[in-house]
């Protein structure tokens, strides 16, 4: 399984994740397998002056099927959720520390997030479709 996280550096494991979804320098692809990290590729995010669903595309073409966010604006999940990969937003730390949380079911999330960015009102990355912070996809609507 391939989880990608949104990182504002290329320090690894050490990369922090970024505050915004659509704003990362950086996409961290750690591939999970048996409850242990397997592989890590941090990429360059090729689509800082994104469109709707460039973001989406990329992490689905790099073949993620989870995406840990701190914050994201609603058009992004609904992309996620129409491709079927689950999103979990709230995230925060180190990229290894929080795949590592996620993977043995201990991930804390701030459930402030939409109030500290530009998440919660219309913005350049789409609107607030009332959506709430924590895992957002089929699986865990």
């Amino acid at each position: 399984m391939i989880i990608a996280v949104p990182v504002e550096d290329d320090r690894g494991r050490d990369s922090e994740v970024a505050m915004h979804f659509g704003r990362a320098r950086y996409f961290a692809f750690v591939e999970v397998d048996g409850g242990a990290i397997k592989d890590m590729v941090i990429k360059a995010n090729p689509h800082r002056e994104h469109g709707p669903g460039d973001l989406p595309r990329f992490v689905r073409d790099n073949g993620a099927r989870i995406v840990i966010a701190y914050g994201m604006g609603g058009r992004a999940i609904e992309y996620f959720n129409s491709y079927g990969i689950e999103v979990v937003t709230g995230a925060s730390g180190r990229v290894l520390d929080v795949v590592e949380a996620f993977v043995k079911g201990a991930l804390s999330t701030d459930s402030s997030w939409r109030a500290r960015g530009d998440f919660g009102h219309e913005h350049e990355h789409g609107e607030d479709r009332g959506l709430h912070p924590g895992r957002h996809g089929t699986a865990h609507s």
